[in-house]
C-alpha cells in the first residue's frame, strides 16, 4: 500500500483517543512484532501518538478527547504507516529509546537499546561485584552507548572505556554520552573486541555482543531487518563473539575483576561445550538466564 492511500484511511479520525484505538487495532490485525521495545500493539500505538504530539505516553489519559490538527493527524498516520506497512521499529520512527530509565537517541546505525543485563546493571551486579571497588570499566560493543551511560551512572567512581567495531556507531554513542554529561568519564574508541584495548586491565568488563545463530537469523521478524546485521549475527552457532571474549578476558581483568556477558539463546550452545571457565549464570527477574559472570581468579571484588 502506498503512503498516500494509507493516510487517506484515517480521514475520519478526529480525536487523540480515536488515533490510539485505530493504531492499536491495525497493529494487532497486522501482527506486528513488539519485542524490540514497547511489547504490545497498544503500547506501540500510544507511544507513536504521544511522541508525534510532543507528549509522553503517560500524558495521554488526560487528552484522549482532544482533537488533532490536520498536520498532527498526518504525522501520526505517517508513523503508523512506517510501523505497520514498512515494519520499521517504533524506536527508529521516533529516533529515541529508553534503557535503565534513561532516554537515548537511536537510528538504524545501532541496535535498539534492550538487554537482559539491564536489571543487573541497576543492581550493580551484586553480589558478584562491589560497586565501591570498581574504578575501571570496559564495555564491548557499545552501540548507542546506552549501557556505557548506565554503567557510568551506576558506578559513579569509575571511568568507562566503551568500544565498538563501527566508527559510525561511535558517532551516535558520543551524542548520547554528551546528552548525559558524561564526556569526562566515558571514553569512546573503535575496537574489534579487545583489539585496540592494548594491555589495559579493568575491574569490570561488560558486553552484550552479537549472539544470534544462522538459523535464528533466517527466521527473524521483518522488524529486525531494520537493525544492523553486524550487531545481531554471530555465525553458525551464535558464539563467534562470545568465545573470543572468554578466551581474551583474562588478559584484561584486574585480580578479582568480573566479566559479564549476555548470551541470549546462545546460552544453550555454550552450555553444551566443555569449557574450562567457571561461569556463573545470572537468574533474570523475569525467569531464565541468558547472561553469565566470570570472576577473575574466582574471587569477588569484595574480597580484594
Amino acid at each position: 500500500m502506498e503512503r498516500r492511500q494509507y493516510l487517506a484511511l484515517g480521514d475520519s479520525l478526529r480525536r487523540i483517543g480515536d488515533f490510539c484505538r485505530y493504531g492499536w487495532s491495525r497493529f494487532s490485525a497486522a501482527a506486528i512484532d513488539c519485542s524490540q521495545g514497547f511489547q504490545t500493539p497498544r503500547a506501540e500505538a500510544c507511544a507513536l501518538v504521544a511522541r508525534r504530539l510532543d507528549l509522553e505516553p503517560e500524558d495521554l489519559p488526560e487528552v484522549l478527547s482532544c482533537r488533532v490538527t490536520r498536520s498532527e493527524a498526518e504525522r501520526i498516520l505517517d508513523a503508523f504507516y512506517q510501523r505497520e506497512i514498512l515494519r520499521r521499529p517504533t524506536a527508529y520512527i521516533l529516533g529515541e529509546a529508553w534503557f535503565a530509565g534513561l532516554r537515548f537517541a537511536v537510528d538504524e546505525r545501532v541496535l535498539i537499546p534492550r538487554s537482559l543485563l539491564e536489571p543487573f546493571i541497576e543492581e550493580g551486579f551484586a553480589p558478584w561485584v562491589r560497586a565501591e571497588g570498581v574504578r575501571r570499566i570496559l564495555e564491548i560493543g557499545t552501540g548507542s552507548g546506552c549501557m556505557a551511560v548506565a554503567l557510568a551512572l551506576r558506578f559513579p567512581e569509575a571511568t568507562v572505556d566503551a568500544v565498538d567495531i563501527s566508527p559510525e556507531v561511535l558517532e551516535l554513542a558520543a551524542e548520547n554520552v554528551r546528552r548525559h554529561d558524561l564526556e569526562e568519564r566515558i571514553r569512546l574508541y573503535p575496537s574489534d573486541l579487545f583489539s585496540a584495548v592494548g594491555d589495559a586491565r579493568f575491574d569490570l568488563i561488560v558486553s552484550n555482543p552479537p549472539y544470534v545463530d544462522a538459523a535464528a537469523m533466517a527466521q527473524l521478524p521483518p522488524e529486525y531487518r531494520h537493525e544492523p546485521r553486524l550487531a545481531l549475527a554471530a555465525g553458525e552457532d551464535g558464539l563467534d563473539c562470545i568465545l573470543p571474549l572468554l578466551d581474551q578476558a583474562h588478559a584484561h581483568l584486574l585480580p578479582g575483576g568480573a566479566l559479564v556477558v549476555e548470551t541470549g539463546d546462545a546460552e544453550h550452545t555454550l552450555l553444551a561445550r566443555d569449557l574450562p571457565y567457571p561461569l556463573i549464570w545470572l537468574e533474570h527477574p523475569a525467569g531464565g538466564s541468558g547472561a553469565f559472570v566470570l570472576l577473575e581468579g574466582g574471587g569477588l571484588l569484595a574480597d580484594r
